[in-house]
């Protein structure tokens, strides 16, 4: 690691983690709101932190990890709700579930015993876009559009992309474990 801990960016994505108790306790009150304000400050933080690792040129190892480890937790802590009360299948859950803990195991294996820290793909940034919107659709109070449409139309283009995605991760660690330079699919 590179010892950049305590940054402002590192401080975004920390946020970002401990919106999520708030965001869903709203959600289940039924404080649509409340929710949608909390859900458009944690996609708030989710862009700034990157941004401003890179303006301020404090991108550290530890931020590369603890981003995409806020965003896997905000997605699971979202769709795990949503799945709760019925609003999304359960192999959309399932699939969101399985595909982010075999990246996340596989990046902590990769970053252990290559020394590599991988980053996102341009896929999975499109996947979290449009699941995004998909949550976005769902929590938006009194929304001027027919939801499940919407919310179908997002959610049936973020798995695609969850899958594509998928695959290119696996063949980037194929070529990394084959002693092959990678690069962004």
């Amino acid at each position: 690691m590179d010892g950049k801990f305590l940054t402002f960016s590192n401080f975004l994505s920390i946020l970002r983690i401990l919106l999520i108790p708030p965001f869903l306790y709203f959600l289940h009150q039924d404080e649509r709101l409340l929710a949608f304000v909390v859900m458009l400050i944690a996609i708030a933080t989710d862009w700034f932190d990157g941004q401003v690792a890179r303006w301020t040129n404090t991108v550290s190892d530890f931020g590369k990890v603890l981003d995409p480890l806020a965003d896997k937790l905000c997605a699971l802590g979202t769709a795990g709700y949503f799945l709760w009360i019925g609003e999304i299948p359960i192999w959309f859950a399932g699939l969101v579930v399985f595909r982010d803990f075999v990246i996340f195991i596989g990046g902590i294996i990769v970053k252990s015993r290559y020394k590599i820290i991988t980053t996102a793909l341009p896929t999975g940034k499109w996947a979290v876009g449009f699941m995004a919107m998909m949550f976005i659709v769902m929590v938006w109070p009194n929304p001027p559009f027919v939801v499940e449409p919407v919310k179908m139309a997002f959610m049936y283009a973020a798995a695609l992309l969850l899958m594509v995605s998928f695959v290119q991760y696996l063949i980037r660690v194929y070529h990394i474990v084959n002693g092959q330079a990678y690069r962004n699919l």
